[in-house]
């Protein structure tokens, strides 16, 4: 209660799992575990992506057209260019022009 920077309600955490809460009929048809964590990692994916101001779109093409080609094994670090929170995404994956 101190610290005028935090919220006093948990409003800003229920709006972002609404989409879950929305879906969950759908994952009822699930047949396999393998299905119901791809499903987990896009939703993941996607959600962090709107939280660095990003076009989920967008910053999925690119990541799923550039990874790819990208050599991880030899230079993990690369990884760091792909992350939503990256300075190195191309602009069209923001949803403001960054600054």
């Amino acid at each position: 209660l101190l610290d005028g920077r935090c919220e006093l309600s948990n409003n800003l955490a229920e709006r972002s799992l609404r989409p879950f809460t929305i879906g969950r009929k759908n994952w009822v048809t699930m047949e396999t575990p393998r299905g119901a964590t791809a499903s987990a990692i896009i939703y993941s994916v996607v959600t962090t992506a709107r939280n660095n101001n990003l076009k989920p779109y967008n910053y999925l093409v690119y990541i799923l057209k550039q990874m790819p080609n990208t050599d991880f094994i030899n230079h993990p670090e690369l990884i760091e260019k792909f992350v939503p929170w990256s300075k190195e995404l191309p602009t069209d994956c923001y949803k403001q022009n960054k600054t």
